[in-house]
């Protein structure tokens, strides 16, 4: 039987002793009705739906974390979709619309009034969005067995921008562009290309139009097989004469633009047919892994383990998408959601999964940092899961309803965290 209740240990290792974490989710008890956690840590908040648009909250939903080195602790109850907020220095603000609809911050819109603040989340070590404030996670469960994903060094941040910075001066594209300064001029956060094409809708263009020509050049003459992992088995591809790649039985694929690899979602990889749509589904997230991972053309049987004879080879090609190589690169153990299908991997690998994933279905405690390991170094603890080849995002569909969009959006996290918030 699932516990009703799980405990969380919020754990501050910043050097402020103004930080505040939010709760959200969808309480399945309540027909998945969007939920935040009170200021008490413990008792959920509905909102109800206001008469006018951007109204404040109708409670105290920042829990305060404590000193530098203080765990704060809260009781979650069944919650899907769950999401904790951090702020360091200050409080976040949410709005309420008809509904009710939920305005939640964000990090693309510059009169937004928390742009300018120190914040982040974790929808469980997710950089899909932009990389902001250190954050690991640690499962325990009812046997003593613990899984740790360690996150950022407490200098992560930094890191990253620099590395962006420079390898935007060393090819002259726009990944330094991807920088957000504060008010102060320090890195603020990191977006992610998807993210950073928001406020420039040119960001990267053709920036991967060299190697999907050569992808789709030799795909035109040899087959490419993509192992599904799923009932439709290992699927074969060539491209066809009107230059596109063909799946037989299943469908078409155009050659896609960089914001369509970068998001996953668009382009070729946004429409599918209703007959084939979960066929396509699963061998669209295989080809988007492999051409942001830049390993596509390198072999021709996907989707492609991290390592060959004990050598990384994803991000190795040019171009590649940087962020998410810089990302895992900085990440104390490699480990992050860096972009929308980063959890594919093929069937039977083992180490562990590039996600940064902690799963376990007898969960007993969740202990959340913020502000990165009180050392500096690695963490101690067995690591999550081992790879298994998720692709777990081909199951979003877009609709059009506030509550389906949002149940959509955390879909990929469920899996992620199943037996957590949700067995």
């Amino acid at each position: 039987m699932t516990n009703p209740t799980t405990q969380i240990a919020l754990k501050n290792t910043t050097s402020s002793s103004t930080v505040y974490a939010y709760v959200t989710g969808l309480d399945i008890n309540r027909n998945y009705t969007y939920a935040f956690l009170r200021s008490d840590g413990k008792t959920l908040y509905y909102p109800e739906s206001p008469s006018q648009p951007l109204q404040p909250l109708g409670a105290d939903c920042a829990i305060p974390l404590g000193a530098p080195g203080s765990t704060t602790m809260v009781t979650i109850p069944q919650l899907a979709g769950g999401r904790i907020w951090f702020i360091v220095g200050d409080k976040l603000t949410f709005f309420l619309n008809p509904g009710p609809g939920i305005v939640e911050p964000s990090v693309t819109n510059p009169s937004d009034v928390n742009y300018k603040l120190n914040w982040g989340f974790c929808e469980f070590t997710c950089y899909v969005d932009f990389v902001s404030l250190p954050i690991a996670l640690e499962l325990r469960n009812t046997a003593g067995k613990t899984q740790v994903v360690q996150g950022l060094p407490k200098d992560g941040l930094d890191q990253i921008c620099a590395k962006l910075t420079q390898q935007g001066a060393s090819e002259n594209a726009a990944w330094g562009k991807l920088v957000v300064k504060g008010p102060d001029g320090k890195n603020l956060r990191a977006l992610s290309p998807n993210s950073g094409r928001i406020a420039d809708s040119h960001l990267f263009d053709g920036y991967y139009q060299s190697y999907v020509d050569q992808a789709w050049a030799k795909y035109a003459n040899e087959d490419l097989k993509v192992d599904t992992q799923a009932q439709w088995g290992v699927v074969t591809g060539r491209v066809n004469a009107n230059g596109l790649l063909s799946f037989p039985n299943a469908g078409t694929f155009a050659k896609p633009s960089a914001i369509d690899i970068f998001s996953c979602s668009t382009g070729p990889f946004g429409s599918y047919p209703v007959e084939t749509r979960d066929q396509m589904g699963a061998i669209g997230a295989r080809l988007a892994a492999a051409l942001n991972r830049t390993t596509l053309v390198s072999n021709a049987n996907q989707p492609d383990a991290i390592s060959s004879n004990g050598k990384n080879i994803y991000y190795r090609a040019s171009p590649t998408n940087h962020y998410a190589r810089i990302v895992h690169s900085v990440n104390l153990d490699g480990r992050g959601y860096a972009f929308p299908y980063d959890d594919v991997a093929p069937s039977g690998a083992t180490g562990p999964d590039q996600a940064g994933t902690v799963s376990d279905g007898s969960p007993e405690l969740l202990t959340v940092t913020v502000g990165g390991p009180a050392s500096g170094g690695a963490r101690e603890g067995e690591s999550g899961k081992d790879a298994i080849g998720g692709g777990e995002k081909e199951k979003k569909k877009k609709t059009k309803t506030f509550m389906d969009e949002f149940q959509g959006f955390f879909k990929r996290m469920l899996s992620m965290i199943k037996g957590v918030f949700h067995k």
